[in-house]
């Protein structure tokens, strides 16, 4: 195994379980997948490091399959509530050292929680807030939320704002914003306050979400 990966067990192989396991493999890690039906195990035996058909509410049948071995369990089983509490619970028994979980729906995000997962996730609900972000401003073309009120966003600078300075902009005087950077096409620039800005550069900001609306409508 690569110096730095790490090895991952995915619980449940449907479209978000299988979505995860290929770009975990994709990047050098060891990942197992499991999952009940056949036909889902068998799309990934060519992808994975090893594809397992296996009830995972059996702690039995877990420990033979060495996912007490693996650093990392992702629980994505869809719906079945059951299986997946069973699931987590049979993982918190083995040791697993950290366990993200798909949650359902809030009830199931409670019990979660109580159960003492390392992250519960709830794709839709995450997926449909950076939409609507980007939705509500045309200018933004993605956002990573780093907790604590902060996000990094990805800014394009309209036709409008080519050719003038960076310090037109207003960054760290009129908005309370760090400029980490310029994407100018594929090339990463360090920006400077002579920095002339070009049409479709890409600003990416550090800040608090409400001065980075702000600055957004700015725009």
């Amino acid at each position: 195994m690569a110096r730095g990966t790490r090895s991952f067990a995915v619980i449940g192989l449907g479209a978000f379980g299988s979505t995860v396991a290929t770009e975990l493999a994709r990047f050098g890690n060891r990942v197992i997948g499991l999952d009940l039906d056949d036909r889902r195990v068998s799309q990934m035996t060519a992808t994975l490091s090893s594809a397992v058909i296996l009830d995972t509410t059996d702690e039995g049948a877990l420990r033979e399959a060495g996912i007490d071995r693996y650093d990392v369990a992702l629980v994505a089983i869809g719906d079945d509530l059951e299986s997946s509490i069973l699931t987590v619970m049979n993982l918190k028994l083995m040791g697993l050292s950290e366990i993200w979980v798909k949650a359902a729906n809030k009830a199931h995000h409670r019990i979660l929680s109580k159960l003492g997962v390392d992250r519960v996730i709830q794709p839709e609900q995450e997926m449909g807030r950076h939409i609507a972000q980007m939705l509500n401003n045309p200018a933004l073309q993605d956002y990573v939320s780093l907790g604590n009120g902060f996000s990094v966003v990805n800014i394009v600078v309209p036709e409008r704002l080519a050719g003038r300075h960076l310090t037109a902009l207003g960054l760290g005087t009129t908005h309370d914003l760090r400029l980490l950077g310029v994407m100018r096409g594929s090339e990463f620039r360090h920006a400077d306050e002579d920095s002339v800005l070009e049409t479709d550069d890409k600003l990416i900001v550090l800040g608090k979400r409400p001065d980075l609306r702000k600055f957004g409508d700015s725009l």
